[in-house]
């Protein structure tokens, strides 16, 4: 019995961690777009978030239910089981983050749960029809009706404010964006924070402390909450790049018009226990919004690498949970095999996304571009110059100065060496022609 208690303490745990990776993967789904048109600034987008996402968590148990007793046969599994589970979909949610690409954290928790159940027990204890009628089948429509509503509702949006002053429009839309952020920031709650609760109820029934069927008690609501508010108040930084700038590019009016639909289909899925994925949501209403717009251009490529991610999603995460039940099954040291494994990935993962950091400074920054091999060392010349005080002349500077230009050789490529100016001399007037004037001191003409 204490071997079980100290399992399903370090499956509680490692619930919460899920979950506030979960928070930080998914803050783009609120407030990239609310980031990116400039409605709000970058840390008061994610703290409002937080706050917002911590008060959904107390909304609605529905879908805590559905992955509680739903998704798989809880009679006969164990909490390894769980603890691997997790394991599958911390990682995908990590690798993702450090490719900045919006996956699903729900598809990645589903996907982690059904590869470890399955490497327990077979294949019998999925419940195929849960899969399909309430992860699969939403997976498909989400996006696809999110994405018409928010493009419907952008072209309505142009057309009514056609007549409007532009500077207006844009102050009145930015404000409604800042309320539909936190709508879907709230919905964010109400959805994805479900999620861990229902994980954390499964294994204390799993465990034996809860009988089958059972509501997440108050404590597993109120520690899922702030689990995924602090993730959020994290910031998914490079997400909320992608979201915000890599698809397309968002007017106040197509942000306000997108985020409105999302937080509309998340909050009915939310009431009918649909587990949906609030990123296909979000993102498949970002690129409706994209098209609503004359002229906007949705960028198909990046569209494409989020397509790929969410079709790998849940046998990817399936395969590491599988591969994490094959090793936690062997007994506490696998467990403990396993635990270590996480953490050095997690650690990883970590130290490669600090040699190219995005934080709130530069989250509005396009995506960073590989040069050619050429252009590397004029690249850091030119870094190093415009990182100098005295690196280049004042805009203020008159035309006679344009006279004097850097030599040409070793010393003009060299940064921070002195280089001596070089004075063209002034043209020799032909016979017959009066001389030009000498410039005065500072190179203007008298």
């Amino acid at each position: 019995m204490e071997h079980i208690t100290l399992v399903l303490v370090m499956v509680i745990v490692t619930a919460l961690a899920f979950d506030f990776t979960n928070g930080f993967h998914d803050t783009a789904n609120a407030m990239a777009t609310t980031i990116s048109t400039g409605a709000m600034r970058p840390r008061a987008a994610v703290v409002m978030s937080a706050a917002l996402n911590l008060v959904g968590a107390f909304l609605s148990i529905e879908v805590a239910r559905t992955i509680s007793g739903g998704i798989v046969d809880e009679r006969g599994l164990r909490t390894e089981v769980i603890f691997a589970a997790l394991v599958g979909a911390i990682l995908w949610n990590l690798l993702t983050w450090l490719l900045g690409l919006p996956s699903s954290s729900s598809h990645a928790l589903f996907g982690g749960l059904i590869g470890a159940a399955v490497m327990s027990a077979g294949w019998s204890s999925v419940h195929g029809s849960t899969v399909v009628t309430k992860v699969l089948l939403p997976a498909v429509a989400a996006p696809v009706v999110a994405g018409l509503g928010a493009l419907v509702a952008t072209r309505l949006t142009y057309r009514l404010g056609r007549g409007a002053a532009e500077g207006s429009t844009t102050r009145g839309y930015r404000a409604g964006q800042i309320a539909s952020a936190g709508l879907v920031s709230l919905a964010h709650g109400t959805n994805d924070a479900q999620k861990t609760m229902g994980i954390i109820t499964l294994a204390l029934v799993t465990g034996g402390v809860l009988a089958p069927g059972s509501n997440p008690p108050v404590w597993v609501i109120a520690s899922a909450g702030l689990a995924i508010a602090l993730g959020t108040y994290i910031g998914g930084w490079r997400i909320i790049r992608t979201m915000g700038r890599g698809l397309t590019d968002l007017a106040p009016q197509q942000g306000f018009a997108a985020q409105t639909s999302a937080a509309t289909a998340i909050l009915a899925s939310s009431q009918l226990g649909f587990s949906l994925s609030t990123t296909q949501v979000c993102s498949g209403a970002v690129m409706g919004a994209g098209l609503g717009r004359s002229g906007a251009v949705v960028r198909w490529s990046t569209a494409t690498r989020m397509l790929v991610a969410w079709c790998l999603t849940l046998p990817a995460a399936g395969l590491v949970g599988a591969g994490a039940e094959l090793l936690a099954g062997r007994g506490p040291w696998g467990i403990a095999a396993t635990a270590v494994l996480l953490v050095a990935a997690s650690g990883t993962v970590w130290n490669l996304a600090r040699r190219r950091p995005v934080t709130h400074a530069n989250v509005n920054d396009p995506e960073p571009r590989t040069p050619a091999p050429g252009m590397l060392a004029a690249d850091a010349v030119v870094r190093e110059d415009t990182a100098s005080p005295a690196a280049a002349p004042s805009a203020a500077t008159s035309p006679a100065s344009s006279l004097a230009r850097p030599a040409p050789g070793p010393a003009a490529t060299a940064p921070g060496v002195p280089v001596a100016p070089v004075t063209v001399p002034a043209p020799v007037p032909s016979p017959g022609e009066s001389p030009a004037p000498a410039a005065a001191p500072g190179g203007t003409a008298p």
